[in-house]
């Protein structure tokens, strides 16, 4: 009786945490709250399989617990119950999957509007670029890396010039507005996680992620990895701070840009005219 009444407080025990949970209702800074309902119907699914089987372990440990001159009996096969838990099971799956593959397609589907973004990883520490007057990025090359050229940026490409470089400091976004994360890693795996946001994308090597969303309050919010990346995975940490329209453009007027930064340390420059 010891296990049954142990199994009924877990389950009992797991229902009023997630009711009553303090980090369930956390600060939504984005657009996502359909990840949130997806996360929502994976809970409950999950919620009632895990309750409905440990549950069922608390019956048939007292339904048929010791009992002088009972006899065990083995039914190694059972084709019907077979049938009916398969079933079940690909229905209950199904059910979790088909959200994930909407949900995916909002997630990577960027709106026209939404301002290019980019984020650079290295063991440990976060960079970012914004683009500049032209409205777009300049293209980057992991071989351009260097000392005086942290992010790679093509010094030949014109686009790039003006490109708004914070190599060691926090990001600032306009509130409102949508913008489209594009996520390089130099050396390992890492991955771009603001919990808030409900943002989360692997950034591997060799390869260009993204992800977009629309911060819709303002707040200063934590950049965290979530993918283990070294002995200073723990301390590769950030902050992206939303600021309303003119907050951000005080800000955004005091960053330096690509040529302002580096022209001057022998990383060549092309022209910023057409």
């Amino acid at each position: 009786m010891v296990v049954v009444v142990a199994l009924v407080v877990v389950v009992v025990g797991s229902v009023v945490f997630h009711m009553v949970s303090p980090w369930w209702w956390t600060p939504i800074a984005s657009n996502w709250a359909y990840i949130d309902t997806t996360l929502v119907i994976t809970f409950w699914i999950t919620g009632v399989v895990f309750a409905a089987v440990v549950l069922f372990m608390a019956y048939c440990v007292w339904k048929f617990r010791h009992q002088p001159g009972r006899v065990a009996t083995f039914d190694p096969e059972n084709r019907r119950l077979e049938i009916w838990l398969t079933a079940v099971t690909a229905l209950g799956v199904a059910a979790m999957l088909a959200p994930g593959l909407v949900v995916w397609k909002q997630f990577v589907t960027v709106p026209d509007e939404a301002t290019d973004v980019e984020v650079f990883a290295q063991q440990w520490s976060w960079g970012f670029r914004l683009p500049g007057e032209d409205g777009r990025l300049g293209t980057s090359d992991a071989r351009l890396v260097s000392a005086d050229n942290p992010l790679g940026i093509n010094p030949h490409d014109r686009f790039g010039q003006d490109d708004v470089i914070v190599a060691s400091g926090d990001l600032h976004l306009p509130v409102g507005k949508p913008v489209k994360m594009v996520l390089r890693s130099i050396d390992v795996l890492h991955n771009f996680y603001v919990p808030e946001f409900r943002a989360k994308m692997d950034m591997v090597p060799g390869m260009v992620t993204y992800f977009w969303f629309t911060p819709t309050r303002t707040g200063e919010f934590e950049i965290l990895c979530a993918e283990l990346c070294g002995v200073g995975h723990g301390y590769m940490r950030g902050y992206v701070l939303i600021d309303e329209e003119t907050d951000y453009q005080a800000w955004l007027q005091e960053q330096s840009t690509f040529a302002e930064q580096y022209a001057g340390r022998g990383v060549r420059a092309a022209s910023v005219s057409p």
